[in-house]
């Protein structure tokens, strides 16, 4: 992916969403052809250069301070998050492109980790969403339909942001399918501008633009957002309703490897179907490998 022209994309796509009112400018709306701001007023409202602030969204963001990106952040009323890809944006990585030869692997301490956690959901995964690993409880809330080693073998991995947008079955497991879908572009975007040289994070993305126009018009609008944890409802078909609290947490290596872990409140509903499911697992992998649905 190119960093420097994403930078001008997504810096277009907030001056476009803040209005002008919303920053004390008074307008006379039949005068404006646009409904956010202009690239003169965002500059001024930031106190650098028209010409400065026009190179940035041209993507050439050579030495651009700190100070400068401040400035703008600020205008823009960027969050947190966007504010740090903001940065990644101005100055991309570089290095070697990565993703193309050697398939990562989850440690075998995280491997025992996840065997030992036989009453909770989890899963370890790669910065794209590919699945490393999951524990037999993991893979019967999210992915049942799917082979339980499956992801033993690289080349047919599942990947989350992909099976939300492309496998009919992993999406009817939300309630809320829209907000989940927002959430997953926006934490891949967050990666995106992190790892610009990542060849297979660039298929992927290129693959989902092309099979699901829902994925394209969401990337197009670049939500930016980061969740290490809070809580989803889900409808699984075999113990129905789930409300659920997870934590992503980042294991230790530069690979950015997580662990995703699924609990239910003690007590309640949920925690008693979490059960049920559990009680269906077992550790012996299957006899038999399922059909994958996800296209060619």
């Amino acid at each position: 992916m190119d960093a420097l022209s994403e930078l001008g994309d997504f810096l277009r796509s907030r001056r476009g969403a803040l209005r002008p009112e919303d920053v004390g400018i008074a307008t006379a709306p039949a005068r404006r052809r646009v409904a956010g701001l202009r690239r003169e007023e965002l500059a001024l409202l930031a106190g650098v250069s028209i010409t400065h602030y026009t190179r940035l969204e041209q993507g050439r963001a050579a030495g651009v301070s700190d100070s400068v990106l401040d400035a703008i952040a600020r205008t823009l009323r960027l969050t947190d998050d966007e504010r740090a890809h903001l940065k990644d944006l101005a100055r991309p990585a570089t290095g070697r492109r990565t993703g193309g030869s050697r398939a990562e692997h989850a440690t075998p301490s995280a491997r025992q980790l996840l065997a030992a956690m036989t009453d909770v959901p989890a899963l370890i995964l790669d910065r794209r969403g590919d699945v490393l690993a999951w524990n037999p409880l993991g893979h019967a809330l999210l992915a049942a339909h799917l082979p339980r080693e499956i992801p033993d073998t690289p080349a047919d991995r599942p990947n989350l942001v992909r099976m939300l947008f492309l496998d009919e079955r992993y999406r009817n497991l939300y309630a809320d399918r829209e907000e989940e879908a927002h959430l997953a572009v926006a934490s891949l975007r967050l990666v995106a501008g992190r790892h610009p040289d990542d060849r297979a994070l660039a298929e992927l993305i290129g693959r989902l633009s092309i099979h699901s126009d829902e994925f394209a018009a969401l990337w197009a609008r670049h939500p930016v957002r980061t969740c290490t944890s809070g809580g989803k409802s889900l409808h699984h078909p075999a113990v129905g309703a789930l409300h659920l609290s997870f934590e992503n947490l980042c294991l230790p290596g530069p690979a950015g490897q997580r662990l995703i872990t699924y609990t239910a409140e003690p007590g309640t509903p949920s925690d008693a179907a979490l059960r049920l499911l559990a009680s269906t697992t077992t550790s012996r992998r299957p006899a038999s490998a399922g059909p994958r649905p996800e296209p060619a």
